[in-house]
């Protein structure tokens, strides 16, 4: 009888499982394309928030709802944006992580309503590009997704101190924009930050390729970075000039980059502005001060047309605050800022 060599018996032994590379679904456009660029060529991730859709408003899809179920992660902003994700996330059975970024340590995030530029060192960016912002936990809300063991940095349940209610059907009606302020991907720093949130949750589900994930995540940490440092210097050129914007989405943005904001035509996400509000606005805009009023993606850009109609107010491009307009991929955080800055400027700047 022929004896199986040692060699022999290695090859009929079972062969380890080739390390999988987590399912991961994202909520909107600018945190898809942080999640793509930590990915890199490991994997993909499902974009639920389509092209042209409104991050505030948007419904899933089936299809997109069992994407949902079936994910390993779920990386999103958090339900202060897009409350038709938490009521997925608490409606379906599945072991999907759900990893919110607004509520994750070194985010920088302000109230709606405060003005004026934020210290840019509070983000506490070091030159290895790790941030801690030292700023206060707004906790996380674990939707039951804690089975596989992972722990939320800072896993308070989130106290929403918020006027709206996101068990609404419409999520925002009524919201006058009070309380924790969710656009807070269009500071760079906070998005340098959540590359290293995105590349740690990643390794932890991934550990086979937590040196991939890393190094993606440096590499990217270290684009935005150079990006920023020149959005920063051109930028500085029209910081002194007050613009309007359609809804109070840009906080974060002009915090960062200290530019002047001097209010927005609608006061919620979802409601258009009464003849009461316009009238108020246009004899805002009438007394002087303001260069350039913006209109912006998802809403009638006539509103902005007929509070700037009668004053010198120029009316400046689109603004896109969540890219649901920008092809979505890798490039597209980098193309979101720089088109904003770009639009901006050209109305800013001009004559």
């Amino acid at each position: 009888m022929i004896r199986p060599t040692t060699l022999s018996l290695a090859f009929l032994a079972p062969v380890a499982a080739a390390a999988e590379v987590p399912r991961v679904v994202t909520d909107i456009p600018p945190v898809h394309s942080l999640v793509l660029q930590v990915l890199g060529d490991l994997g993909e991730a499902e974009l639920l928030l389509e092209t042209g859709g409104n991050a505030h408003t948007y419904q899933l899809r089936p299809s997109q709802a069992r994407a949902v179920a079936q994910a390993d992660l779920v990386f999103w902003i958090g339900p202060d944006l897009t409350p038709w994700l938490d009521r997925t996330l608490d409606g379906i059975g599945g072991s999907a992580k759900a990893v919110d970024l607004i509520g994750a340590d070194g985010t920088f995030r302000r109230e709606f309503g405060e003005t004026g530029a934020h210290d840019h060192d509070a983000h506490g960016h070091d030159d290895d590009g790790h941030g801690d912002h030292g700023h206060d936990d707004h906790g996380h809300d674990d939707h039951g997704h804690d089975d596989d063991g992972h722990d939320h940095a800072g896993e308070d349940a989130h106290d929403h101190d918020h006027d709206h209610d996101h068990a609404e059907a419409d999520g925002h009606d009524g919201h006058d924009h009070s309380g924790l302020d969710p656009h807070a991907w269009l500071d760079p720093a906070n998005a340098r930050t959540w590359l290293a949130v995105i590349a740690a949750e990643l390794s932890a589900a991934d550990p086979a390729n937590a040196a991939a994930y890393a190094a993606n995540a440096a590499a990217a940490d270290a684009g935005i970075a150079a990006l920023d440092t020149a959005l920063a210097a051109r930028l500085k050129t029209v910081a002194d000039r007050p613009f309007t914007v359609f809804h109070d989405a840009y906080g974060y943005f002009a915090g960062h980059y200290g530019l002047t904001v001097a209010g927005s035509i609608a006061l919620g996400d979802a409601a258009a502005p009464g003849a009461a509000r316009l009238a108020e606005l246009r004899a805002e805009l009438a007394e002087g001060g303001v260069v350039c009023a913006f209109p912006e993606a998802q809403h009638d850009p006539a509103l902005v047309l007929t509070v700037a109609e009668g004053t010198d107010v120029r009316i400046g491009g689109t603004l896109d605050p969540a890219g649901s307009t920008l092809p979505p991929g890798p490039g597209l955080y980098a193309a979101l800022l720089t088109g904003m800055a770009d639009t901006l400027i050209d109305c800013l700047d001009a004559g």
